[in-house]
Formats: C-alpha cells, sequence, structure tokens
C-alpha cells in the first residue's frame, strides 16, 4: 500500500521481541508476506484498471507488460496462502491452542488483513478508489499490527501501546498520502478518488502536516506516562528531517516532484521504530 518498510516497524515499536526470537522471525515473516501480497495486489489492481498507465517514480509490472494480469493474479494467490499459514504458525507458537479465544480472533484478524491487502486497488469496489485508503493503511499498519504484536509477546493488553500504534499508523498513512499527492493528476484522471484527490492540493498538505506532528505528539506522549530517563526521547531525533520535510511539501506546487520524498519518510519512519525500541 506504498508503505515499504512501515509494516515492520509496527513489530519493530512493541518493545517486547526480545521474549522469544522464534515469535519475532515469525512475526517478521508473516509481515513481509503481508507486504509483498499488498504490493502484488496494488500492482495487479492499478494494472488492469490503467491507473498506472502513466504512473511516476517506480515501474509497475502488469502496466508496463512485464508480467502479465493472470501471472500476477497467481503470485496474489500464492502469496495470499503463504501469509495465511505463517500467521497459523505465528500463532500457534505464541498461544498454542490453549488459548482458543485468542487464536481464533487473530485469525480473523489475519484473514482481514488479506482480504485489505487485496481490496485496495482490487475489485469494483477497491476502497482505495473511494478514498478509504488511508483510514485502512491507519488501522491495519498501525492499531492491528502494534498492538496485536504487543499482545503475541505479553499476551495483556497496556492501552498506552496504542499511543505508539498511533503513531506508526500516521506515518504509515503520511507515505500512502505522499504517494497518492505525487499521483493525484493521474489518479484524478482514472477515477481513483484517493483522499487527495477528494481534499485537493492545499488541504493535503495540511493533512500531511497533521499526519507527522500528531504522529511526534502521541509518541511523546506515550513517553511521559512511562517515563524513566531523559534517553526515552531520543526518538524525536526521527523527526527532524521529517520537519525538514514538511517545508519541502509546503514549498512543493508540483507534486510529481515529490517521489524523492517517499524515501525519506519511510526511513525516518524506519529511524522512529529502532530508536524507540531501544530507549522505551
Amino acid at each position: 500500500m506504498g508503505c515499504g518498510l512501515s509494516q515492520f516497524n509496527q513489530f519493530l515499536t512493541t518493545g517486547a521481541f526480545t521474549k522469544d526470537y522464534s515469535i519475532f522471525i515469525l512475526c517478521l515473516l508473516t509481515t513481509i508476506s503481508f507486504q509483498v501480497l499488498s504490493n502484488f495486489a496494488n500492482d495487479y489492481g492499478d494494472g488492469v484498471k490503467g491507473t498506472d498507465a502513466n504512473r511516476k517514480g517506480e515501474k509497475r509490472l502488469v502496466a508496463s507488460g512485464e508480467i502479465s494480469p493472470q501471472a500476477m493474479k497467481n503470485a496474489m494467490t500464492i502469496t495470499a496462502a503463504i501469509a495465511l499459514i505463517l500467521s497459523i504458525l505465528t500463532l500457534y507458537t505464541a498461544f498454542g491452542f490453549e488459548h482458543f479465544i485468542s487464536f481464533s480472533i487473530f485469525i480473523f484478524l489475519g484473514i482481514a488483513s488479506i482480504i485489505a491487502a487485496i481490496k485496495y486497488t482490487v475489485g469494483a469496489n477497491a476502497y482505495g478508489y473511494s478514498g478509504f485508503g488511508d483510514l485502512f493503511v491507519f488501522l491495519f499498519f498501525g492499531l492491528v499490527s502494534t498492538v496485536g504484536g504487543y499482545f503475541l509477546y505479553t499476551q495483556k493488553l497496556n492501552f498506552s501501546i496504542f499511543l505508539p500504534a498511533i503513531s506508526v499508523g500516521l506515518l504509515s498513512v503520511a507515505v500512502l498520502n505522499l504517494n497518492n499527492m505525487r499521483d493525484q493528476i493521474e489518479d484524478k484522471k482514472n477515477n481513483k478518488n484517493t483522499l487527495v484527490v477528494k481534499l485537493g492540493s492545499q488541504k493535503a498538505k495540511f493533512y500531511h502536516f497533521f499526519l507527522i506532528i500528531t504522529s511526534l505528539i502521541t509518541a511523546i506522549t506515550f513517553v511521559n506516562i512511562n517515563y524513566i530517563h531523559i534517553y526515552q526521547f531520543t526518538f524525536i531525533i526521527a523527526f527532524i528531517p521529517l520537519l525538514i520535510h514538511l517545508i519541502k511539501v509546503f514549498k512543493t506546487d508540483d507534486f510529481t516532484k515529490l517521489d524523492p520524498e517517499l524515501k525519506k519518510v519511510a526511513l525516518s519512519t524506519f529511524m522512529f521504530s529502532i530508536l524507540f525500541i531501544i530507549f522505551n
């Protein structure tokens, strides 16, 4: 969903993965499978709809003709099966069959994640084409992944973990929003009514500002609640390039020139996650 490294970051921000490396490794593999599935589905959905015909940035396989739609559809099916198998292995390692309710809830979330990854651009009612992509990215790349990852290790729910989950979710949405800002003109031509298309250029900039600043605020709030030492605020270093990035966005009128900024936001999100887990 245009989020690259971000889905890996949610498991880093849980702060408990050292408890059981087998769970961490399985979580990582599951995360990668979901990200690959999401990218395949995005490539397929936009490709068959013609949305990527004049795409800026990285080349898409279906749109460029390097892979047939059927071949990509087969790859999606295989990847979805792998993601489901890895999800079951992860849940069995974390819960066994003794915690049937927790196991069942997470199986449901896993299936929902697979459906969400596919339905972003695939099908007549793809939610990415009606402006709901941001909401689903926030839910699945932020709340579900981070809080769910935390629960896998601790088997309890600490409500303060929702704060870094919100931070990661908002930064993930910021990557998507920047991607949609870059593709705004072509998306509008192809009836892909992303939130950027609906908001318009200026409001999309303010929305982008809101995503990143609110992410910073929720992370700071978490540290204030769980404060032990000043080093817990080290993650703020990751927001320095993001604040510089915001200046760049507000000064740019040609959104097609924002493609290099995508890597900055993704890498800053990764840095935030690393620093957050080390010092919290």
